[in-house]
């Protein structure tokens, strides 16, 4: 089971890929409880939630500053990830309508930082928050999935989409009273989720207008992400074995003979080139397709 979800995972486009990255999040996290709360174990389920979940005080997040990034992949109950995941499934196939895959990630990523930062600063500058300081915490994917709704609503803000009971309305409408809704709602139980949701929909709102003037704001994530993965790839990388050379004794002679053969060579795959960017792939003979295939592979 596993092998056929990792396949389904490679196969996935990077909308199916963050939920299911979600999910396994929220999955571990369900069956560790399960299995602690079984075999008497304490509370190792809620360990590693406090562990990942992102505090709204500065002391705390100074001794775990991951958890502003970790945070947004964590979701307290099934219908919480339920209702992101399905939100993300919708309007991420709908942003990647306009933008691309690495704008996905970016705006993602910021969208999340940008929602946890405005929850830190929040409840740390209003005197509202004062008496909950310590003990307030956010979890959750709806800062950087608002982010994704507000990017496409800037970049498309009449693209339309059917709400059940309402019928078809502009994206941008759906946002701005999304946005309206998380303001209004502030002081409400679930404060710090909705200054989150502020947050993340300023980040979409940035992403997009700067890419309007030529500016991509998601480098900023996507740059140390190329990064490590360029440092992982290099260190797992086997190493190619150095090519052995033979020499013969056939001196200039033979120099010239395989300089020739190794032009006429040449010639004939920029005219087999060529004769793809005249009449496409399908034009070319067998021959020329196996040649073409072998000399690909030297």
């Amino acid at each position: 089971m596993f092998d056929k979800l990792l396949r389904r995972f490679k196969t996935e486009d990077v909308v199916g890929k963050y939920i299911f990255v979600n999910a396994a999040v929220f999955i571990i996290i369900v069956f560790i409880g399960v299995f602690s709360v079984l075999f008497n174990l304490g509370e190792a389920g809620n360990s590693i939630v406090r562990f990942l979940e992102l505090p709204s005080s500065l002391q705390q997040l100074l001794s775990r500053p991951w958890s502003l990034l970790t945070y947004m992949f964590v979701h307290k109950n099934f219908m919480h990830i339920l209702w992101n995941m399905v939100s993300l499934y919708v309007f991420g196939k709908i942003f990647l309508n306009f933008f691309s895959v690495r704008h996905f990630v970016g705006t993602y990523i910021l969208g999340g930082l940008s929602g946890g930062v405005a929850f830190v600063l929040a409840y740390n500058l209003f005197p509202y928050f004062a008496p909950y300081v310590e003990n307030s915490y956010l979890v959750g994917a709806s800062a950087a999935v608002l982010a994704i709704v507000v990017a496409s609503a800037v970049r498309n803000p009449d693209y339309r989409i059917n709400l059940a009971f309402v019928g078809s309305v502009k994206l941008s409408a759906f946002a701005v009273v999304t946005v309206a809704i998380s303001f209004f709602m502030i002081s409400g139980s679930n404060a710090g989720g909705n200054i989150a949701h502020l947050g993340g929909a300023a980040a979409g709102w940035l992403v997009t207008s700067m890419l309007n003037k030529g500016v991509d704001l998601t480098s900023v994530v996507n740059k140390p992400i190329d990064w490590v993965v360029k440092l992982f790839s290099g260190k797992c990388r086997p190493r190619r074995k150095k090519p052995k050379f033979t020499y013969s004794k056939g001196g200039r002679n033979a120099d010239y003979e395989y300089n020739a053969r190794k032009r006429a060579a040449e010639d004939d795959i920029d005219r087999i080139l060529d004769k793809i960017k005249k009449g496409g792939y399908n034009s070319l003979s067998e021959d020329e397709k196996k040649r073409l295939f072998d000399a690909s592979k030297r």
